[in-house]
């Protein structure tokens, strides 16, 4: 898998050469996040991350999933006039251990998933050709007041499209790996720019209770090429994660941490920075209670107070989340549920035949 990292760094580095500029934010509609549990925790997920949002969080938490899974989500952001919708699914392959013959133990423990972003907003009118007539004059009421030809106005639509295939596997008993390549598209009109980037991410749980995580996304640089003739680069985010279970009171409570580490020169937009390199923490907690309710609260890296809860059924999972606006009042808070199904039989489990 290593030498695969390597020819994959190598093939895409010259692209990053080309001497294309760096699109500040250009790469923001995929860092919005998924998912109830996360946005409940303010995002603080990338050690978290064990289920099929894995794919989008931290791709070596999928490694740690025991059944198939799919998820889904849908929200409607800014007085619903953006529209953001996910989808995925994910399942197990191999066993976890296999004893060989000089009692050593094997780890062949594998997850693969497939997921899918659409951030969009719909019906945004084209006026140009609605203010001047056949002769390119401008359209005039008796007042001497422009005026519109509704007739000509038309309709389009702006979209975010990623598509992210995941790999996971369990190197050892306590550390695992994985790595997404993602294919983009954005369309806005009938302009459209075409991308394709790479995520690494590990998880390292040095004692039962704690996790540490890193997930470098758009690893070697992602370049968006539009049809305009002008390109986007996407530079590397890194997320890094801390997360401790704690069993008390017949549940489990769960502080979670993390920052993303970006190299954009975001310096008055971030939390704090260092030179160039920006940093905008995450913090979360979580109480389970008897793997029947859990309740949820955090603060995300944009500077929002988030709320949530999860109902665990026999086979569903039911997450609300809500993030809360300082100006609520223009754009509105978010709400959002999240629903994610796992397939929990014995003929679908992991190591089955």
């Amino acid at each position: 898998m290593k030498t695969r990292f390597v020819i994959i760094f190598l093939i895409t580095l010259p692209v990053i050469s080309l001497g294309q500029t760096f699109g500040k934010y250009s790469g923001e509609f995929m860092a919005i996040g998924i998912g109830g549990r996360a946005l409940g925790v303010g995002s603080a997920y990338a050690a978290l991350a064990n289920d099929v949002t894995a794919g989008y969080w931290n791709p070596a938490g999928l490694a740690r999933i025991e059944y198939p899974q799919v998820a889904i989500s849908h929200d409607e952001r800014y007085g619903n006039l953006i529209n953001y919708d996910y989808a995925a699914f994910a399942f197990p392959s191999g066993a976890n251990t296999v004893n060989v013959e000089n009692q050593e133990i094997e780890y062949h423990a594998e997850s693969f998933a497939i997921s899918v972003i659409r951030l969009g907003v719909d019906g945004i009118p084209d006026t140009r050709k609605a203010w001047a007539d056949s002769n390119g004059n401008g359209l005039f009421d008796d007042g001497a007041n422009l005026r519109p030809d509704y007739n000509a106005i038309t309709f389009f639509n702006a979209s975010d499209w990623v598509v992210y295939g995941t790999y996971a596997r369990q190197y050892s008993e306590n550390f695992f790996y994985g790595a997404n390549v993602k294919l983009i598209r954005r369309n806005i009109g009938t302009f459209h720019g075409t991308g394709i980037g790479f995520d690494i991410g590990v998880q390292y749980l040095p004692a039962d209770n704690l996790v540490l995580a890193a997930n470098l996304q758009d690893a070697t640089t992602t370049l968006v090429s539009w049809n305009t003739g002008t390109n986007e680069l996407i530079s590397p985010t890194l997320k890094l994660g801390v997360a401790y279970v704690l069993e008390i009171f017949d549940g489990k409570l769960t502080p979670a941490a993390g920052t993303d580490v970006r190299f954009e020169n975001r310096r008055y937009s971030a939390v704090a920075n260092l030179g160039p390199v920006s940093f905008d923490p995450q913090v979360g907690i979580e109480f389970d209670y008897k793997n029947i309710v859990a309740v949820r609260a955090g603060y995300n890296d944009i500077g929002n107070l988030t709320l949530g809860a999860g109902i665990h059924l026999r086979k569903l999972d039911i997450d609300y989340s809500f993030a809360k606006f300082d100006a609520a009042d223009q754009l509105g808070n978010t709400h959002r549920i999240s629903l994610r199904l796992t397939l929990q039989e014995e003929k679908y489990g992991r190591g089955s035949e």
